[in-house]
């Protein structure tokens, strides 16, 4: 594999740069990261899958978004990344672990096209709602439809964590510009000292949920899995959908299946994009 070589893979529309610790000539740093992310100076993406060594599972994972930060986990890059290590024999066999900042998942190859991964089901663990594990700063022991302000604006929150921290709202409609404008400060918000992912919820029925997606550190998005999961794990809880519900998303929809224990598994499509080799003029910019 040559140096510096990059694959860009999208799931749903969410859309991830992934990189070999082994084989880059730079450090992952903020620089490095914001400008490969930025679309008019870089590549532009989603975020960063940065493949490292485990010793506690097959295969590694840092994720890293267009700010910088980094991620404990999210479940379109564990796909995007699980269909990079399979297509690139990087592991050898369809049923395998990653280890992630949020813990280990396991990941299955469902389906094979032209010896590329398709579809693939990652178990994500399972879903956990005391109060100061997501992280927040409610008394509490778990936040349920407690009010929040954004700006003058109250909403009923409902907190959950998939290895990375959620904030379901339920809304009777979804309208993109509502949380293009209260999302950042919902993400922000003081309850939440490790900021926040938002999800507004349409429940359809028992087995269908429209969502719209702020993502924490990356903004508006077209689809994630961790919010897909955290969504139909809320809803599990209050009794509103069934243990099979697919999440409809702007850029697609996952199957999200909640065990009686609250143990999630998510199976969705992942697709490449390109490859190619970061230039060293880009590289540069960064160093």
């Amino acid at each position: 594999m040559d140096s510096n070589f990059f694959v860009k893979i999208h799931g749903l529309g969410n859309e991830y740069i992934v990189l070999n610790s082994r084989h880059i000539s730079f450090k992952i740093e903020n620089k490095a990261i914001q400008r490969i992310c930025n679309v008019n100076f870089g590549i532009g993406s989603d975020g960063i899958l940065l493949l490292v060594e485990s010793d506690k599972a097959d295969i590694g994972l840092r994720i890293f978004n267009p700010d910088g930060s980094e991620a404990e986990k999210s479940g379109n890059g564990l796909r995007i990344f699980c269909k990079y290590v399979f297509d690139f024999g990087i592991v050898n066999k369809s049923a395998f672990t990653v280890e992630t900042k949020g813990g280990i998942v396991k990941a299955n190859i469902d389906e094979v096209v032209n010896n590329k991964a398709r579809i693939i089901t990652v178990d994500m663990g399972h879903a956990i709602f005391d109060s100061k594990l997501i992280p927040t700063n409610f008394e509490m022991p778990q936040v349920d439809n407690e009010i929040i302000y954004a700006g003058e604006r109250p909403y009923e929150v409902n907190c959950v964590s998939l290895g990375n921290p959620h904030c379901v709202i339920l809304k009777q409609e979804l309208v993109i510009e509502e949380i293009k404008q209260f999302g950042p400060l919902l993400e922000n918000h003081q309850m939440f000292p490790n900021r926040i992912n938002v999800q507004f919820a349409k429940v359809i029925n028992r087995n269908e949920v429209e969502v719209l997606i702020w993502e924490r550190g990356a903004g508006f998005t077209l689809a994630s899995g961790t919010s897909s999961c955290a969504v139909a794990s809320v809803l599990r809880k209050k009794g509103l959908v069934d243990e099979d519900v697919t999440i409809k998303m702007l850029g697609g929809q996952l199957k999200i299946h909640v065990a009686a224990d609250y143990a999630i598994r998510m199976t969705g499509e992942v697709r490449e994009i390109c490859t190619g080799t970061l230039s060293k003029e880009l590289i540069e910019d960064f160093i």
